[in-house]
């Protein structure tokens, strides 16, 4: 039997989720099966290069803006080991296209505690 995988979110990542809340009243509901994935130690989305880290960037759909996955939300996280996984980001695709290498660099370096 596995273990439950701890979450952690970066201070980064709560005061982005806070201002998408605002926005976007569904946003708990659409990341939820992603975090329960995650817990369960699956970790889904595409791994992100050139960062030194083990980091994935995953899709969620915007139940607010029914447009599909395309148009939703995007969550980059670290693998910090098999139990341990920090959410460092999230963003609505509508907002900004993509995430840059640094932005995410920088998310890791300002920790979360």
């Amino acid at each position: 039997m596995n273990e439950a995988v701890e979450l952690r979110f970066s201070p980064i990542f709560l005061k982005r989720l806070k201002g998408l809340a605002k926005r976007y009243r569904q946003i708990e509901t659409d990341i939820q099966p992603i975090l329960t994935a995650l817990q369960s130690s699956t970790f889904p989305g595409e791994q992100v290069t050139k960062t030194g880290y083990t980091i994935f960037k995953v899709r969620s759909k915007n139940s607010d803006i029914p447009i599909g996955k395309s148009g939703g939300y995007r969550i980059i996280y670290q693998v910090v080991s098999p139990q341990i996984v920090v959410l460092l980001l999230i963003y609505a695709k509508s907002d900004q296209s993509d995430v840059l290498v640094d932005e995410i660099v920088e998310a890791i370096q300002k920790g979360f505690g």
